[in-house]
This record gives C-alpha cells, sequence and structure tokens, in this order.
C-alpha cells in the first residue's frame, strides 16, 4: 500500500515540491480565468493579455488592479520555487529530520497560500506591508532549510 502510515515523521516533504509549484500556478490560473470571461484570452500572445486587459476601457479600474496583483502574485511564486526546491533537496540529502522537513513544508505552502490571498485581494499600501511581513516569514524557511543542511554537510549540528 502506497499511504499506508502516513504521519509527520514520514518522508514526505520531496511531495511539497509539486504544491509549492501549484501555489505559484494558481494565481495565473485565476488570471487567465478572469480575462477569458470578460474580454477572451489571446492565446497567440499569451503574455499581452494582462497588459491588454488592463488597457481596455471596459474593465474597472478595480479589476484591473487585481489581474495585475494575481500575475504578481504569480511571478513571485516562480522566483520563490527553485529557492524552496533546492531548500527541500538540500534538507534530504542532508538527512534531516523528516517530521522537521514536513513541518516546514507545510508552513512555507501556508504562508505562500497567505501571500497569495493579500497580494491578490489587497488595495491598500498598509495591507502591502502584511504582504510583505508574509512574504519575509516565508522566505525564512527554505533559507533555515538550507542553512541547517549546509551545518550538516559541514558537521556541525
Amino acid at each position: 500500500m502506497i499511504f499506508g502510515s502516513v504521519s509527520l515523521s514520514s518522508p514526505l516533504s520531496l511531495y511539497s515540491i509539486p504544491a509549492v509549484y501549484f501555489t505559484a500556478m494558481y494565481p495565473h490560473l485565476l488570471k487567465v480565468h478572469t480575462i477569458m470571461g470578460l474580454t477572451g484570452f489571446n492565446n497567440v500572445y499569451p503574455r499581452a493579455n494582462t497588459t491588454e486587459f488592463t488597457a481596455n476601457k471596459r474593465v474597472s479600474p478595480k479589476l484591473a488592479g487585481k489581474v495585475k496583483r494575481m500575475e504578481g502574485a504569480h511571478l513571485n511564486g516562480l522566483e520563490a520555487f527553485p529557492l524552496w526546491t533546492a531548500a527541500i533537496l538540500v534538507g534530504n540529502l542532508a538527512r534531516l529530520d523528516n517530521e522537521y522537513l514536513n513541518k516546514m513544508s507545510l508552513g512555507f505552502i501556508a504562508l505562500r497560500i497567505l501571500f497569495n490571498q493579500i497580494y491578490i485581494y489587497q488595495e491598500s499600501n498598509a495591507v502591502g506591508w502584511v504582504r510583505t511581513a508574509v512574504f519575509f516569514g516565508a522566505l525564512s524557511c527554505p533559507a533555515t532549510l538550507l542553512i541547517k543542511g549546509a551545518a550538516k554537510f559541514a558537521g556541525q549540528s
């Protein structure tokens, strides 16, 4: 049985890699769905869709801003993804504790989802600073794993 007895001490952290990738992709999917529903999606020049959508006079400035933030959340997720992947691989190669890796994985995924939600739905500079705080909280997860993994490789842990 593949998932016989699964617990926090099971080696599950590698599954966080596709989960984190999904957290980077769902803002893009929301953006595409929004654009398709209102103005149509140009799949010949897909990277021009956000610019064309936000320039469309039929689109409210509020919705245009939301679509731009969806794109921003997507791009930020793609920027964070390689760092997370490297951190999980280093943590596993260094044989860090599975429970610790799993908790860090769950924390990072939760913070990335929270980051996306704040990013997409924020409309004020003050909430933007909350998003920034969540970003740096999430960033501490891969940074910690990389440092702990490096220390273990160096025989310092």
